[in-house]
C-alpha cells in the first residue's frame, strides 16, 4: 500500500506543472446576482484525480446550486494524463472511453476547466458563474422531461425521454450515466494525496453512443423515445443518475437529471 501511494503522489507531481490549471482561491468566487430561471444549464466539468487543483470547482458548484437548485446539472469529465484508469496500482480510477473522447474532442484543456452548455472552448472555472447566470434566463426550444424505471434483480434500467417543441429543435439527444458519492484518490491543491476524497457527478458513460442520437422536435410536435441499459457491477445504483440534454452548433438547449432509483420522498409523491 505504501509503494502505491508513493506512485500515485509520484506521478501526480511530475504531470500537474504541465497540464493542471493555477487558480487563486481570491479568484474562485466572485457573488452575481441570482437570474431568473428559464431552462436547465449543463456544465461539463473536465478534471482529473492527479489534478491538484480540481477539488476548487467543487464549492463552485455546491454554490451555483444552492442558487439555482437542481437547474444547473455538472458532469465531470475525467480525461487527459490526469486521470486515472480503474485499476491503476489497485486504485479507483474514473477515466472513461467517453471522457477521454470528449476531452479530445475540445482541444485537451488545461484543468479544472469546463464548458457551460457548451459554448465555446473550455474556460477557467470562476468564468462559470456568470456564463450560468447568463444562459439560465434564455427560453428553451423544447421540453426535456425524463422517467425511468429500474430492476434490481437485472440491474436494468429503462429511461424514457418526453419533449414538446415550443420554437422548434434540430440536433441531437445525448444520454448519460453520471455517479455521486465515489470514494477514491485525489491529488489536492496542498499537494497531498486524498485516498477517501468524495467524487460526485461523475460520468460513468453513455447510453445512446458518444454523440447521442438525432433528435428533431419541430414547433407545437411532441417525440418521445426510450432506451434501456444495464448498470455496471461496480456502480451504486442508488448513486447513479440519468443526464439527457439536447444540443446542436448553437449548444445545449435544454438538459434534465433524474436518479435512476426514485428517492424514498420522491416515491412517497
Amino acid at each position: 500500500m505504501r509503494k502505491t501511494i508513493y506512485t500515485f503522489i509520484v506521478t501526480a507531481v511530475a504531470v500537474a506543472f504541465t497540464a493542471c490549471s493555477n487558480v487563486d482561491d481570491d479568484e474562485r468566487f466572485e457573488y452575481v446576482q441570482p437570474a431568473d430561471v428559464n431552462r436547465c444549464v449543463l456544465i461539463e466539468d473536465y478534471t482529473g484525480q492527479m489534478c491538484v487543483n480540481c477539488p476548487k470547482a467543487a464549492p463552485i458548484i455546491e454554490q451555483l446550486h444552492e442558487t439555482y437548485g437542481d437547474n444547473v446539472i455538472a458532469v465531470g469529465i475525467h480525461g487527459g494524463q490526469l486521470s486515472l484508469a480503474d485499476g491503476t496500482n489497485g486504485l479507483v480510477g474514473l477515466r472513461t472511453d467517453d471522457g477521454e473522447k470528449y476531452y479530445e474532442n475540445v482541444g485537451k484543456p488545461a484543468q479544472p476547466s469546463g464548458r457551460v452548455n457548451r459554448k465555446g472552448s473550455p474556460v477557467s472555472i470562476d468564468l462559470w458563474t456568470s456564463l450560468v447566470q447568463s444562459e439560465i434566463t434564455m427560453v428553451p426550444p423544447l421540453s426535456l422531461d425524463l422517467t425511468a424505471a429500474y430492476d434490481d434483480a437485472t440491474r436494468t434500467v429503462t429511461v424514457n425521454v418526453n419533449s414538446l417543441g415550443i420554437h422548434g429543435f434540430v440536433g441531437k439527444l445525448q444520454l448519460w450515466f453520471v455517479e455521486d458519492n465515489i470514494v477514491g484518490p485525489q491529488m489536492m491543491p496542498d499537494g497531498s494525496a486524498n485516498f477517501e476524497y468524495v467524487h460526485n457527478h461523475v460520468l460513468r458513460g453513455s447510453i445512446n453512443g458518444t454523440w447521442g442520437e438525432q433528435f428533431d422536435v419541430p414547433m407545437g410536435a411532441e417525440k418521445s423515445v426510450s432506451h434501456t441499459a444495464i448498470l455496471d457491477s461496480k456502480w451504486k445504483s442508488e448513486d447513479t443518475y440519468i443526464v439527457a440534454f439536447v444540443y446542436n452548433d448553437n449548444g445545449v438547449q435544454q438538459a434534465a437529471k433524474i436518479p435512476v432509483v426514485a428517492k424514498s420522498n420522491e416515491t412517497e409523491e
